[in-house]
């Protein structure tokens, strides 16, 4: 069972919050009893890009890199793993970017975490934070060592901090310098903090420890949320598109963040906010309404007939990676269908940007550092795609599947 936003909405005050506790205490036993996975079920995958970047991006903010050789950590060895996330945790509750969370930390890595403890240079970025809370949860469920669970709802208090006042999540907190303050979907960021909210909200297994009165408060910060995702769609002509990677912390606008990163309609992040869009049960009609006018952008701006393919290079090293690789867009008729990662606000046309922040409207225009070093393609609205028609079928019937157009 999962909680209906639009009843909270129309309610206010205590009264909403004690209807959806109320609601909350209805969830079936057989929920909260589900026996704990095996330690070895606990995914990873939300540490993949912290990794990548560790290992194969350079980046003057971590406190060390990786020694050759770096030993890991097996996928079963959640307590190890779940004391590493302990290791990185700062002092206000949250946690840097840009490491790995399986390797096996030598004497040196260790003290130089300890000393880094004060540092605040904390985010949701490239998965930190939203994924070390939620494998702290599940860790604590395998295991029963109070000091995840502990370490778990600091992280928590650090979500709901960091959010907002238009209800969004930035790519850092409390470091508002530049564009780290703006609501992020980049690399998703704010969704997966929804994802977290989510799941304390809906009182899943994992995250059966939190107190009432945090369960209070992330119904707040989740309503709150969604609202914000809501007010980000971008509407062109007044008819409504899909997001941008960053919106403004005040207007709600589509906003740029690094010189290459232009404000613009954007495949992957939007593909993976009308997922947890569709995720919802009962959703409100602004909600259906978002998940429609994004498939029917989906559907328009799919590339057909082309692929991104990899080809050996000279070998040539980067101020932030090395690579002995490019890309080249080729044509395939048998390709299915791709996005661009930009699209022109305006023209819906592709668009690519080196780092002087020039606009380019084709891959080959970038500069080889920015095609290695970036992704300019994605596959992930196909999924979106696949799963619509029985949403549809499910939430609006009465609609359409929406074409080309």
């Amino acid at each position: 069972m999962r909680m209906n936003p639009k009843c909270v909405l129309r309610c206010s005050g205590v009264i909403v919050l004690s209807l959806v506790l109320l609601s909350f205490a209805s969830l079936t036993k057989s929920q909260n009893s589900t026996p704990a996975p095996p330690a070895d079920t606990i995914g990873l995958e939300g540490f993949e890009d912290s990794a990548h970047h560790w290992y194969d991006v350079v980046d003057d903010e971590r406190v060390f890199a990786p020694v050759t050789g770096q030993r890991k950590y097996g996928t079963g060895d959640a307590a190890e793993i779940a004391e590493n996330i302990l290791r990185y945790q700062k002092e206000n509750g949250g946690w840097p970017k840009n490491y790995d969370m399986r390797a096996m930390l030598t004497p040196d890595q260790r003290r130089a975490l300890e000393q880094a403890k004060g540092e605040k240079n904390t985010t949701f970025d490239n998965g930190a934070t939203h994924a070390h809370v939620q494998y702290l949860a599940e860790a604590y469920r395998v295991t029963g060592e109070v000091r995840y669970r502990d370490a778990c709802l600091r992280g928590i208090d650090f979500i709901l901090t960091a959010q907002l006042p238009p209800g969004g999540w930035p790519q850092f907190y409390p470091d508002k310098r530049g564009y780290r303050r703006y609501i992020t979907f980049n690399d998703g960021a704010m969704i997966g903090v929804m994802s977290v909210l989510q799941q304390i909200v809906e009182r899943k297994p994992a995250y059966s420890f939190v107190d009432s009165l945090r369960r209070e408060q992330a119904v707040r910060a989740f309503l709150r949320g969604g609202e914000c995702i809501v007010r980000c769609q971008i509407r062109e002509a007044g008819l409504l598109t899909v997001w941008c990677q960053q919106h403004d912390d005040l207007d709600f606008r589509p906003v740029p963040a690094r010189s290459f990163e232009p404000a613009a309609l954007c495949g992957g992040e939007s593909a993976g906010i009308t997922l947890f869009l569709m995720s919802l049960d009962h959703p409100r009609e602004e909600v259906v309404e978002a998940v429609q006018a994004a498939v029917r952008w989906f559907v328009r701006s799919q590339l057909s007939g082309i692929r991104v393919k990899e080809v050996r290079a000279t070998t040539e090293t980067f101020q932030y990676h090395t690579a002995d690789f490019d890309r080249v867009v080729v044509q395939d008729t048998q390709a299915p269908p791709i996005w661009a990662r930009y699209y022109e606000i305006g023209t819906n046309v592709p668009l690519f940007c080196n780092r002087d922040g020039r606009p380019v409207y084709s891959l080959a225009e970038v500069e080889r550092e920015r095609r290695t070093g970036y992704a300019w393609y994605t596959y992930d609205p196909s999924e979106v795609l696949k799963k619509y028609p029985a949403w549809q079928k499910k939430w609006a019937p009465q609609t359409k599947a929406p074409g080309k157009e």
